[in-house]
């Protein structure tokens, strides 16, 4: 592999489970000039990995999307505290609001890191380990892609490491002109990546074949509402990540949020924590995982922290079918099975109610900064799910039911048989929405089925009338626009 010079690359690896690839010999620094031998490029691999970390990523921000979407409530300690996401899920939203501007901040620093290693690997004669580092940068940046575009539409395209000789300022890509990167670094990564039934103990969780494939899938489906031919592909790309071993029968659901568990059966990628208190709690990229802690019935001292954030509304809870065996697995209620000894109480929550399928019982994350749950971004009913879709959009609406049931039946719920393409499409998108609960895939899915015109019309039947095409994406936060004077703001603001 050649030598590259290096502009800038801090802490190139992170924390994860005891002894497993993110842990090892830990650097913080890089020398200027370096040989990238397998090394080196399995450290600067790690480092495009930090972001998905980030409180601003999956460890806060994605999973409040669902606060946004309507499926709950902030529930904080009162006063200014969650006023950024009240607001974001009010669509009062201005371009100086905290959650844009956070939500905006962190994959550009993914992004950048991604660029340094794909610069220095590109056009190389690569090793397997070369060639898969290289596939987890291409993955990662079409990821970290892929989060902006939904939120913000078309944005920079920044593809070469930065370089302080040159101006900062860039403008933005169309949408289209984003997603052709996004889908052209998906596909490179599912090239080079391999499967996860490949990886050694000690490289499990990171990114691989499969979960590039699933999120191709992901970005088929987003894109085809307009784009009708993409259906078919997404149909494809779930069976080849079925041809790949899974099989939901064989996973329990609750395995997913089990710390004890992590990178289960069922999992397709997962952004990694350890609990290692060594690590800043409240810094960019903690290595404890936030949600027990914030999702905790606040008062009640079931888990360590108990802040009690995300507090599912009435609403939401009413769509779960008699005898769904998720429900108890993923709500606290009055009634409801006891945690760790301890019984809950409706008066804990504004709405009655809180999350529960995210917490850690003491014995295991025994302080408010030693989660070592990780977060699922990808798992195997999702695929499942939107095979289902596809298949009913396609007008292949009996075909549609059998994946369908498959994430059923695992819940404890009858076989759901339809002809209506109409009736199977809603009752698809209510499966997504229990399956997936406050995992952060609800907000995603509302804005891209018909266009936005589901998102529009679910959310002003629940009362939130201000909301309106436009405000389906979220703002360019000023500080950008002050920074670059090449940026647009979005239509609206």
């Amino acid at each position: 592999m050649k030598k590259i010079y290096i502009m800038l690359l801090a802490a190139l690896t992170f924390a994860s489970c005891s002894d497993d690839f993110l842990e090892k010999n830990p650097k913080n620094t890089v020398d200027p000039e370096v040989n990238v031998d397998d090394d080196v490029a399995v450290s600067m691999a790690n480092a495009c990995y930090r972001t998905l970390q980030s409180s601003n990523m999956y460890n806060q921000r994605i999973w409040t999307l669902d606060i946004v979407a309507g499926n709950s409530v902030v529930g904080a300690g009162g006063g200014t505290d969650g006023l950024e996401t009240i607001q974001a899920s009010n669509f009062v939203t201005q371009s100086d609001n905290g959650m844009a501007l956070y939500m905006w901040r962190s994959p550009w620093v993914g992004i950048g890191q991604c660029n340094i290693l794909i610069k220095a690997l590109e056009g190389t004669d690569l090793s397997d380990i070369g060639r898969r580092s290289l596939g987890e940068a291409y993955f990662l940046r079409s990821h970290y892609y892929y989060v902006l575009v939904r939120l913000y539409g078309g944005v920079p395209l920044r593809l070469e490491p930065y370089n302080p000789s040159e101006s900062a300022d860039i403008a933005r890509a169309s949408k289209e002109e984003t997603y052709e990167q996004i889908i052209a670094d998906c596909k490179l990564a599912i090239d080079m990546l391999p499967a996860k039934n490949e990886l050694n103990g000690t490289d499990v969780g990171r990114a691989t074949k499969d979960a590039a494939l699933t999120m191709l899938a992901d970005i088929y489906l987003t894109l085809a509402p307009s784009n009708p031919e993409y259906y078919s592909e997404v149909v494809k790309l779930c069976d080849e990540v079925t041809a790949l071993g899974y099989d939901l029968s064989a996973c329990s659901y609750e395995s997913n949020f089990d710390a004890t568990i992590n990178n289960g059966p069922e999992s397709i990628f997962e952004v990694q924590f350890s609990g290692n208190t060594e690590y800043d709690f409240w810094g960019n990229n903690p290595q404890s995982s936030w949600l027990s802690t914030f999702m905790g019935p606040r008062n009640s001292d079931f888990v360590a922290g108990s802040y009690g954030w995300n507090q599912p509304t009435e609403e939401m809870v009413s769509q779960y079918e008699e005898g769904d065996l998720r429900k108890d697995l993923t709500i606290f209620y009055e009634g409801c099975p006891d945690f760790d000894g301890k019984t809950y109480k409706s008066s804990y929550s504004n709405t009655g109610y809180n999350v529960r399928k995210f917490l850690v019982a003491k014995s295991i994350s025994p302080e408010y900064n030693t989660n070592p749950a990780n977060f699922v971004v990808y798992r195997y009913a999702d695929v499942l799910l939107m095979k289902a879709e596809a298949l009913n959009e396609l007008g292949q609406t009996a075909q549609a039911a059998a994946p369908l049931n498959i994430v059923r039946h695992r819940a404890g719920l009858a076989n759901y048989n339809s002809t209506s393409q109409a009736e199977m499409r809603e009752k698809i998108i209510h499966e997504r929405r229990i399956e997936l609960a406050f995992e952060g895939h609800r907000w995603f899915d509302m804005i891209r089925i018909d266009n936005g015109n589901y998102a529009i019309n679910f959310l002003k039947s629940i009362g939130k009338n201000r909301v309106t095409k436009e405000r389906l994406l979220f703002p360019i936060p000023q500080t950008e626009m002050d920074a670059n004077s090449l940026m647009t703001q979005n239509p609206g603001y």
